[in-house]
């Protein structure tokens, strides 16, 4: 019998994850990206008002290699991916862990809609790697997962999940509590839901849409209610981009959170950014979507408890 049970259970999970991590690379080698490994320690991070990240010496590990990928896109490298560690403190449970696996790419000459379509074609080109067709059997429900997945403006879900508006919780400082107790918990039940167009201060590290700014153009994607990425056509104006940090920090310190220094080389070279557009995606997320597991903990192989 093998030793320790908890770890030899998840054999079956760990190398579903090994395949998925491996077409996850064949799909974007293919797709012109140059794979890249950027420093896990750096001296700041973005700063994020609801992200802690954890010190590490007078530096921090990063929350998300976005600040240095970007440089690289800005440097000209036009369509990089990566796969790396993170790190955000305090962030456990079911669907989160301290120390977790992103996968970030950046493409230059798109919009966050054409990462739409590049998701879409992503998971689609994993599941049938993994022999699962068009269908995916997640909590007992089968989502399709053949294109087009559904395109919801962040308005229109306050209007039909919410017993109020967009605007109106905003206005009463409600908006984040609709979205995680009204609207999340609904979204991708059907097909994949990208619920998009985010009001502008809601927009992160997004440009906000030439035709409507009072929008960013940002994405979130949702598969039976689990919030699996987030996407950004990407601001390139280095004054607004310092406006939001500066305002992101005084967040974080009229709540006593700890200081976070700006980056500033990557705001000295955000000029350079042609129109590109990034994403994030949490791949243990996707493989315990893919695989219809309950807890991230059955696709790791060491939670923090087992250390």
């Amino acid at each position: 019998m093998t030793g320790n049970w908890n770890l030899a259970r998840r054999r079956s999970a760990l190398w579903a994850r090994a395949r998925i991590l491996a077409e996850i690379r064949r799909f974007f080698v293919e797709g012109g990206y140059l794979e890249v490994e950027t420093p896990l320690r750096i001296p700041a991070p973005a700063p994020e008002s609801h992200i802690d990240p954890v010190p590490s010496g007078p530096w921090f590990l990063q929350t998300s290699p976005e600040l240095c990928m970007k440089r690289l896109v800005a440097a000209g490298y036009e369509r990089v991916f990566q796969i790396s560690r993170c790190w955000r403190d305090g962030e456990r449970g079911n669907m989160h862990l301290p120390e977790f696996t992103m996968l970030e790419w950046y493409r230059a000459g798109t919009d966050y809609r054409g990462l739409m379509n590049e998701c879409e074609e992503l998971v689609g080109a994993v599941a049938a790697a993994l022999g699962m067709g068009e269908v995916l059997n997640v909590k007992g429900r089968n989502i399709r997962l053949g294109a087009p997945w559904e395109r919801l403006s962040v308005a229109e879900a306050f209007e039909r999940y919410c017993d109020r508006t967009m605007e109106e919780a905003l206005a009463n400082d409600t908006f984040d509590e609709c979205m995680v107790n009204d609207i999340e918990p609904r979204l991708g039940f059907a097909t994949p839901t990208f619920i998009c167009d985010y009001p502008a201060d809601r927009g992160a590290l997004a440009r906000l849409k030439q035709d409507e700014p009072s929008r960013a153009e940002r994405f979130e994607l949702y598969i039976a209610g689990v919030e699996l990425a987030n996407a950004f056509s990407e601001l390139t104006d280095p004054v607004e981009q310092r406006s939001r940090f500066e305002q992101e920090k005084l967040f974080r310190e009229s709540r006593g959170k700890s200081a976070i220094p700006l980056p500033e080389p990557f705001l000295a070279e955000l000029h350079h950014l042609p129109p590109t557009a990034g994403i994030a995606l949490g791949i243990d997320r996707m493989v315990m979507l893919l695989l219809d597991l309950d807890s991230i903990d059955d696709v790791v192989a060491f939670t923090p408890e087992e250390l």
